[in-house]
């Protein structure tokens, strides 16, 4: 789990293709990786990739990671080449205290087409079309993350099926973000929490029954189950509760 707010920048180092997956060898500072240990995950433009191997030289710190075909097709790391610039953030630790961004998953939903930046004050404002929009997901000052980086949605345009996000100068100074163009490809993942709420209500609606607790107590050798009655989370149930 991540919070969207980006770390540090890496740069790719080395890239090994085959046809549907790739490894990527990617350069980041030593305090970065120090506490890192192999099979921990960095989201790398919002992808949670597994750490396969790393370096915690001084000089030159670095990790390696596999991409598999689901995560190649799925997400923009596929354009990736040396040189190029990453968005990188360890995953969440529970003792860290902040949770700045929103939950964040690091599992692309789709990918979007940069189609439009406008500058406004200290702000910069982004227009994007991803491939697979889902309005069900988005409320205008909601959050998605795009490469990674947790931002809020503006303008969304359900006509042109776009919407628009800014970076205040803190996400224009430290994210890749910043140096993207029009026409530039990025990663999308949209809010995990609306997803839940969308398979709860969809799970209860398509239900028939009451869900069926049981708790299960032993007394003695005997074995007593008690079976509880729940309702299902539905738009009927958080009317009638005034939700």
């Amino acid at each position: 789990m991540f919070t969207g707010i980006i770390e540090i920048i890496g740069e790719v180092v080395a890239v090994s293709k085959a046809q549907s997956s790739m490894q990527l060898k990617i350069k980041c500072n030593y305090d970065f990786i120090k506490n890192v240990i192999i099979g921990d995950s960095i989201a790398v433009n919002g992808v949670c990739l597994t750490v396969t191997a790393l370096d915690r030289s001084t000089t030159m710190s670095y990790f390696m990671a596999d991409i598999m075909p689901e995560t190649y097709n799925a997400s923009n790391l596929k354009y990736l080449n040396t040189t190029n610039k990453l968005n990188l953030e360890r995953a969440l630790l529970a003792t860290n205290g902040r949770l700045g961004g929103h939950f964040v998953s690091g599992h692309v939903d789709t990918i979007g087409k940069i189609i439009a930046i406008n500058k406004l004050a200290n702000a910069v404002y982004y227009t994007i079309k991803p491939e697979v929009l889902c309005l069900q997901y988005c409320i205008n000052k909601g959050s998605i993350t795009i490469d990674g980086a947790s931002l809020t949605l503006f303008e969304i345009d359900t006509k042109n099926k776009t919407f628009k996000v800014s970076l205040i100068p803190h996400t224009q100074q430290n994210t890749t973000l910043a140096s993207k163009k029009v026409l530039d490809i990025v990663n999308i993942e949209y809010d995990i929490l609306a997803k839940y709420v969308e398979s709860v209500l969809q799970y209860g609606h398509n239900s028939q029954h009451d869900v069926v607790g049981q708790n299960v107590q032993n007394v003695g050798s005997a074995t007593n189950i008690q079976h509880h009655s729940y309702e299902r989370l539905t738009k009927d149930f958080l009317n009638k509760y005034n939700f």
